[in-house]
């Protein structure tokens, strides 16, 4: 009898790790897809207002 507790508790923890894994797979290919919308509008802005937006400094003097 305990070989059967045994072999049935092995298949549910084979059936959890398939769907964390399953879970972990849609979590990564939605933060791809977010992370690329986020790049995209990161250009557009970039391109609207001329390269001045998100704070970046290019070139400049440094007061010393």
């Amino acid at each position: 009898m305990g070989a059967v507790v045994s072999c049935i508790e092995s298949l549910f923890q084979t059936l959890g790790s398939c769907l964390m894994a399953i879970v972990n797979g849609i979590g990564s290919v939605l933060q791809a897809i977010i992370a690329g919308i986020v790049s995209c509008f990161d250009i557009i802005i970039s391109c609207l207002t001329c390269g001045r937006g998100g704070g970046r400094r290019r070139g400049g003097r440094s007061a010393v």
